[in-house]
């Protein structure tokens, strides 16, 4: 594979369903996990998301707090910053890369507050560098674990993108942010 994995992940993460009661309550087999893309979620009761923004736009790639976060390939720091809201990103780095002969920017969310230190725009960056780690409940916007890992085939203007849109606007979200396995490799 010709990128470097997000999080080194183990054989058998688990995939998570937040889309129902369910899935959500389902027994953890693995202190890692994937959260989908493109899925409806139910997870959403911050006024951030008020409107009925339930549908996800990157995969979540979760684990132990303090679990390093790769550059999937060459690239450079396009923008990073806190994201303070509650439900937010809290401290998030978006790295712009080419693909393909075509430039995309990845969102990296729920970072620790220590993954923004020594960092600047403009910064480059190494296929499988060490860009942060994992943040927090108290840092990350409220989270359990995890990176929000997002692509975009458009330049943020600042450092943030929509996490979670509303149905009525998936299929234009979806065709200006892929589906992250485009270079995380299938993983569910």
């Amino acid at each position: 594979m010709p990128y470097h994995s997000v999080i080194e992940l183990p054989p058998y993460p688990d995939v998570l369903d937040l889309s129902s009661h369910e899935g959500i309550s389902q027994p953890r087999t693995s202190p890692f996990s994937i959260g989908r893309y493109n899925e409806k979620r139910i997870v959403y009761t911050q006024p951030l998301f008020d409107g009925g923004r339930t549908i996800h736009m990157g995969i979540d790639l979760g684990g132990p707090v303090g679990t390093p976060v790769h550059a999937f390939s060459d690239g450079r720091i396009f923008c990073l910053g806190v994201n303070p809201d509650e439900g937010d990103y809290g401290p998030t780095i978006i790295t712009v890369h080419q693909l393909d002969g075509r430039k995309v920017w990845a969102l990296h969310g729920h970072l620790s507050a220590a993954s923004l230190e020594g960092k600047s725009p403009g910064q480059s960056i190494q296929r499988g560098d060490i860009i942060g780690w994992l943040g927090d409940e108290t840092e990350n916007g409220g989270w359990p674990p995890h990176v929000h890992f997002q692509l975009s085939w458009e330049a943020p203007s600042s450092h943030d993108m929509p996490g979670a849109v509303t149905e009525n606007d998936r299929n234009t979200a979806m065709s200006i942010y892929p589906d992250p396995q485009i270079v995380l490799g299938r993983l569910y």
